[in-house]
């Protein structure tokens, strides 16, 4: 999907951003600001986890409430939503000289602050407090996003071309104040220092942030941008638990975002070749960084999986006794002739496809009760059987991915455990059998395969965008196993259940809409009650190697051409990045989604992934009914196979 804008056209009468007195800028700023230089420069040297500050009581707070209230009534915001973030946005606010004499008419306030914000007076504030080195007045760089319930960004560091310093001012109502308990915080992550022999240090981010700032009327955040180590993210806004939003003040987190970069040509401070060099060295420290993949957790465990597709069409596939074995596993309608031979042709077809009730009921009625008293319960560790931590943790870097995870214990010293998850992901999806029937189905040969079984915690996990880069296809399997309800298809983008090959629907094999909710928790999903998505669907996108974005459309015309202003910066290794797949300007029929996985209980997917394919779990919402569980195989296919 490309990113798309229409730019105003006709005349219009240009006005320069202004270049104010340093009298003239201070009185925009709180009669506090400029007297606490010193104070605040102190702070900001001693802060953790890195360095940054926190500055109430920026603006003038009458100047404020009037570029709130001018946002408020002339200003639209596009929905958008991507694998890092989900937000409201308008377009480039910086930039606004090209407006009409009309439009800017209705924004003198918001003229006035971004004027004051890139003022001599400020930069040389804003530089000498954050230590960072002179900033431009002449680059500017500055978006609202509105944060609505449910909405967030996730970690990253900021890194793009030349950005300096970082800033987010908060336009929160200022008569309800914001709660901290209404999320929407900036979190600050940590980095560990972690050692190669014969490398250089690396540092990789923490899973979990060490410091919280809640969003205040007046208040800015700033910190200076750092590769590799300014990581931070934007806490969810939270679903009111009472049903009453109004009452709190709709909970709306309205802030203006940007940054302040470099000198440009003719500015005081600029030099020549820095730009270059800053990126040069944003690459090198990218290449660097890579190295600390060898850090990064999960760690993929291959096995050796070699089976080929019976070509002697008279032999029966499987013996009598390797189908007894298979049915307590496999729902019996998934192993007939007439069925297999179906799924054979739809993948054949479609290079995917997906099975509901996949398990066989017994089996999945086990699997049920072991999950449940996990499931949505906080701090609490992956289910696993005694000694056997060491194959579950956290997966990291945040910047990549975060959830919980178990894999399979491959040392043939360590006792099988006997609950229904152990058997699964250790006896069930990596034998010799599955991948059999697989091949049957899919019509591919396989050399080795991985297996995984994820937790995504509500209000907390997810995975970002990452490109399939192998030569060779990839055959990923995903067995969803999420207890509860209400992650329907018809909450999230494109897929539906008519593209499900069911099993046969009677009295021993019962579906998932028949089935209550399992886990007793209706007085809390009750009180969450929302119209709003919850995420945790995991989506297949072709990949866009174009840069271009999207600017705001309605009220005062944003001139188009910026970037989305949400400061994702370089947190992949892929040129690829994911299209905006949620947007209300986007054209439907070209969302570059390939294939959407909602959670759901007991359905297998298949899906043959090619190269430059990305794929992305979006986050789960703290708002969802429970976490989403499932385990995922990847199969290496042979070359030599007949894939195409």
């Amino acid at each position: 999907m490309k990113r798309k804008y229409e730019e105003e056209q006709g005349n219009t009468a240009i006005r320069k951003k202004a270049a104010i007195s340093i009298d003239d800028a201070k009185k925009c700023f709180g009669e506090n600001v400029f007297p606490e230089l010193d104070n605040y420069s102190k702070q900001y040297a001693n802060s953790q986890p890195y360095k940054h500050g926190v500055i109430q009581d920026l603006i003038d707070p009458t100047l404020l409430r009037n570029v709130r209230h001018e946002i408020q009534e002339h200003l639209h915001f596009t929905p958008k939503e991507t694998d890092i973030y989900k937000i409201h946005q308008s377009g480039d606010l910086a930039n606004l000289d090209g407006l009409d004499d009309s439009s800017l008419s209705k924004l003198p306030s918001l003229l006035k602050l971004r004027d004051a914000l890139y003022s001599s007076a400020f930069r040389e504030y804003i530089s000498h407090v954050a230590n960072a080195g002179p900033v431009s007045g002449k680059k500017t760089d500055m978006a609202i996003n509105v944060y609505t319930p449910t909405c967030h960004l996730l970690c990253h560091d900021d890194v793009i071309g030349s950005r300096r310093i970082s800033y987010i001012l908060y336009l929160t109502d200022p008569d309800t104040p914001w709660q901290p308990e209404w999320g929407g915080a900036l979190r600050l992550y940590p980095t560990e220092v972690m050692r190669l022999k014969g490398e250089k240090d690396m540092l990789v981010p923490s899973a979990d942030f060490s410091l919280s700032i809640p969003p205040a009327f007046n208040q800015l955040s700033f910190f200076a941008i750092q590769p590799g180590q300014s990581f931070h993210d934007v806490e969810e806004v939270y679903v009111s638990k009472d049903g009453n939003a109004s009452e709190d003040g709709g909970r709306i987190r309205m802030a203006i975002s940007g940054w302040f970069h470099i000198p440009q040509e003719g500015e005081e401070g600029y030099e020549e070749g820095l730009e270059e060099k800053l990126a040069e060295r944003s690459s090198l420290n990218q290449l660097q960084q890579s190295k600390a993949d060898l850090f990064d957790l999960p760690k993929l465990e291959w096995r050796g999986v070699e089976w080929t597709p019976q070509k002697d069409e008279g032999d029966p596939p499987f013996t009598d006794d390797e189908l007894e074995w298979l049915l307590r596993f496999i729902n019996p309608n998934y192993l007939t002739p007439d069925t297999v031979e179906a799924l054979s042709e739809s993948f054949e077809e479609n290079s995917a496809a997906t099975l509901s009730d996949f398990l066989h009921p017994k089996f999945a009625e086990k699997l049920r009760n072991c999950l449940q008293p996990f499931d949505g319960v906080a701090n609490t560790t992956f289910p696993t059987k005694k000694g056997a931590n060491k194959h579950t943790g956290v997966a990291r870097p945040p910047h990549k991915h975060r959830y919980q995870y178990r894999q399979p214990i491959q040392d043939a010293t360590e006792a099988a455990g006997d609950t229904a998850l152990d058997q699964l992901i250790e006896q069930f999806l990596p034998s010799t059998l599955f991948a059999r029937w697989l091949a049957l189905v899919t019509g591919l040969s396989f050399t080795r395969a991985n297996f995984l079984a994820r937790r995504f915690r509500r209000g907390m996990d997810y995975t970002l965008a990452t490109s399939y880069d192998q030569p060779q296809p990839q055959l990923e399997v995903c067995l969803g196993i999420t207890p509860t309800l209400g992650w329907g298809d018809e909450e999230e983008p494109n897929g539906s259940e008519d593209d499900e090959i069911p099993a046969q629907e009677d009295d021993s094999i019962p579906t998932q809409k028949k089935q209550a909710n399992p886990n007793g928790s209706q007085a809390r999903n009750d009180a969450k009650n929302t119209t709003e998505p919850v995420g945790g669907y995991e989506m297949y996108m072709a990949g866009d190697e174009e840069d271009s974005d999207a600017g705001s459309d309605g009220g005062v015309n944003i001139p188009a051409g910026a970037a989305s202003h949400t400061g994702a910066g370089q947190r992949r290794k892929a040129k690829a990045d994911p299209a905006i797949y949620k947007s209300s300007g986007d054209d439907k029929d070209d969302d570059g989604v390939l294939f959407s996985n909602p959670a759901g209980w007991n359905k297998l997917t298949l899906v043959l992934r090619d190269t430059g394919v990305m794929k992305f779990v979006k986050y789960v919402s703290e708002s969802a009914n429970g976490d989403r569980w499932d385990v995922v195989g990847n199969f290496s296919v042979d070359d030599e196979g007949d894939y195409e």
